[in-house]
C-alpha cells in the first residue's frame, strides 16, 4: 500500500508539472502554427531582396571590417569580418574562432589558454553561438549567400513578402524565413520555419535599428512571443 501511495504521489506531481505545459504548447500550436508558404522564384523575388538590402545600405555593411555586439546579455562578440574570425565570450570562456578552419581556433578559460580534452566541445559551442547570434544581427544581409533560394510570396493582405530558404551552411541548413517589409523595404519582422522550433511560422520582430559608425544598419530588438532578444553594445569599424 505504501508503494502504491508513493507512485500516486509521483504521478500526481508529474501531471501537475507537465499538464499545464502541454496545454500551453497546444494553445500556441493551434494559434500560431502555419504551413510553409509557396512562392514564385525569379526576378521579382530578387528585386525585393535587393530593395531590402538597399534599405539597410548593403554597401556600407559590406565595407564594414569589424562588428562588436552582445546578445541577450549572455554572449559577446568581436567579429573581424576581413579575416573571417571572431572572439566569442561567455561565462569565463573566450574562444578565438577561426571561421574558415575551426580546428585552428583557440580556447581560453579564465584568461588562460585551455587545451584540455573538452577543447573541441567549447569550439563547437562557440561556433553554434556565433551562427545563431550573428544571424539575429545580420540575417537581412545574407539573402544572396551561396545556396539561398528566394521566392516572392503574397500575404493574406496582398502584400509582397520575401521567402528565404538556406539550403546549405549554418547550423541547420534547410531553414526558411518569410520576411515582412515596410514600404521602403526595411524588415519589420520575419516568420520562421526552422528545425529547432516545433511550430512553423512563428513571428519575430526586427526593430530599433541602429545606424552604426560605418553606415550599416543593425537591429537592437527582437520579440518572439513573450521573449525579448535584445542586442546591445553594437560597434562597427
Amino acid at each position: 500500500m505504501r508503494i502504491k501511495k508513493i507512485f500516486k504521489i509521483i504521478a500526481g506531481i508529474v501531471i501537475f508539472i507537465t499538464l499545464p505545459s502541454l496545454l500551453f504548447f497546444g494553445f500556441i500550436y493551434l494559434k500560431y502554427n502555419e504551413d510553409l508558404p509557396t512562392g514564385k522564384s525569379g526576378i521579382e523575388a530578387n528585386n525585393l531582396a535587393t530593395k531590402m538590402l538597399n534599405s539597410l545600405d548593403y554597401n556600407a555593411y559590406k565595407a564594414t571590417d569589424y562588428i562588436e555586439w552582445t546578445f541577450k546579455n549572455q554572449h559577446s562578440y568581436k567579429w573581424y569580418k576581413s579575416t573571417n574570425s571572431c572572439e566569442v565570450f561567455w561565462d569565463d570562456f573566450k574562444v578565438v574562432l577561426q571561421l574558415n578552419k575551426t580546428s585552428e581556433s583557440k580556447v581560453f578559460l579564465a584568461n588562460k589558454a585551455y587545451n584540455g580534452i573538452e577543447k573541441q566541445k567549447y569550439i563547437s559551442k562557440a561556433k553554434d553561438y556565433f551562427n545563431n547570434d550573428s544571424f539575429w544581427l545580420v540575417a537581412p544581409y545574407k539573402v544572396f549567400d551561396k545556396g539561398v533560394e528566394l521566392r516572392l510570396v503574397k500575404t493574406k493582405n496582398q502584400k509582397d513578402a520575401l521567402l528565404v530558404t538556406y539550403t546549405i551552411g549554418g547550423t541547420t541548413p534547410g531553414d526558411s524565413y518569410l520576411w515582412h517589409l515596410d514600404k521602403n523595404g526595411r524588415p519589420i519582422s520575419y516568420q520562421m520555419w526552422v528545425d529547432i522550433l516545433p511550430i512553423g511560422g512563428l513571428k519575430a520582430t526586427w526593430s530599433d535599428w541602429k545606424l552604426t559608425e560605418t553606415g550599416a544598419n543593425l537591429p537592437q530588438s527582437h520579440k518572439l512571443l513573450f521573449i525579448d532578444l535584445g542586442i546591445t553594445k553594437i560597434k562597427t569599424y
